[in-house]
């Protein structure tokens, strides 16, 4: 053997034993520990969702810890409810396996679960100007499934519109501001286009169809045929049953397309679209814990290279600006939130595990009972 082929088939092997081995650290999952006994030793605690380990949602325990203090910029809201995302499941599972990069490997790094919550605000840090004690809010913040969630005011937080419960405005975080920026800021979307919501009964989607609505285009949501009369009471100009209609087959063209379910393939989607239109993949398929979930989003995005279509994949960032718009909506009767299922909050683990089923409408939430302000 050349010289040559000795360094090739030396830096190959460096490589492949780099690769097995990143995937060895990657989707190890390290035994779960059993609750700590005892906590730091505030005199307040309260009950929170935690995790240990990755697994299956039942790998959650039900904790007592000690409840935060708001720092000089921060509030302290006590939780009355908290919602489900795909996120959630994710988080708990580990999956797709890249997250534990920055999540934790093994382990996760932050034992915390749960982002979208609703409440009431208990104490305020001494810089905090929007809001005071008593204020109804909700927003964005890990750890959101336990008694209380401290927020920098700066950050994902927003007053609670008066004519939603708790539950309506917990459900609204990830699922509507990821619809919000998906029609605005990835699809463009203007008044008089046709935009098409595939997946319009899930909880991205019920929110895709109003907002989409509030921005005066004409809305086509595709959905089984259980949820063809829900879509319809949410706006929908036309609803498609996948069970007895192919879209991507039919003469209709539509200028944006939100796939919220990664079913189809990028060449079916762009016969669906208009010329110069625009796919925004938002939701993907669970096929397991590698890049088979990623798999359409990037043909998509190779499509798009040669192709006049576009086909765009983003992540939604919370941020107080789009949550007091879509509390604007709310206030003015154009959004509302629709709820399949609501548990308690010791019953987060079967929350996590009735969304994974993939065939939720709309929104699952938990609702969080109201304590005093001893924790009693």
């Amino acid at each position: 053997m050349t010289l040559s082929k000795r360094i090739v088939l030396g830096v190959a092997t460096v490589f492949a034993l780099a690769v097995v081995s990143l995937a060895i650290m990657l989707s190890h999952d390290s035994p779960c520990p059993a609750p700590p006994t005892t906590t730091t030793g505030s005199q307040f605690k309260m009950k929170a969702v935690m995790q240990r380990c990755y697994g299956s949602p039942d790998i959650l325990s039900f904790e007592d810890i000690d409840r935060p203090t708001p720092a000089n910029d921060e509030v302290l809201v006590r939780v009355r409810a908290a919602a489900v995302n795909p996120l959630d499941w994710h988080s708990v599972a580990g999956w797709p396996y890249v997250m534990r990069l920055s999540g934790g490997l093994g382990a996760p790094n932050d034992p915390s679960v749960g982002v979208d919550f609703a409440g009431i605000v208990e104490a305020v840090g001494k810089d905090v100007t929007r809001f005071k004690p008593g204020d109804e809010v909700f927003g964005g913040r890990s750890g959101a499934f336990a008694e209380y969630v401290t927020v920098r005011e700066a950050r994902a937080i927003a007053s609670k519109p008066a004519n939603l419960t708790f539950e309506q405005a917990a459900a609204i975080p990830i699922a509507a501001v990821t619809a919000l920026q998906a029609l605005r800021d990835q699809g463009h979307v203007r008044a008089g286009q046709k935009v098409l919501i595939n997946g319009a009964s899930g909880g991205v989607g019920t929110y895709a169809v109003q907002i989409a609505k509030s921005f005066g285009a004409d809305v086509t949501g595709v959905c089984s045929t259980k949820n063809v009369e829900l879509v319809r009471s949410l706006g929908a100009d036309h609803v498609v049953d996948y069970k007895k209609e192919d879209f991507t087959s039919a003469s209709e063209r539509y200028d944006v397309i939100i796939d919220n379910v990664g079913n189809r393939s990028p060449l079916d989607l762009r016969r669906a679209l208009t010329p110069g239109g625009i796919v925004v993949i938002v939701g993907a398929p669970k096929e397991g814990p590698w890049v088979g979930m990623f798999w359409g989003v990037i043909r998509g995005l190779a499509l798009s290279w040669f192709v006049d279509e576009k086909f765009v994949f983003f992540v939604a960032q919370l941020n107080p600006d789009d949550l007091s718009f879509l509390a604007d909506l709310a206030r003015d009767g154009k959004l509302t939130s629709v709820i399949d299922r609501s548990f308690a909050l010791d019953e987060t683990s079967k929350a996590i595990e009735y969304l994974a089923g993939w065939h939720a409408r709309g929104k699952v939430v938990v609702h969080v009972p109201a304590r005093s302000a001893d924790g009693t």
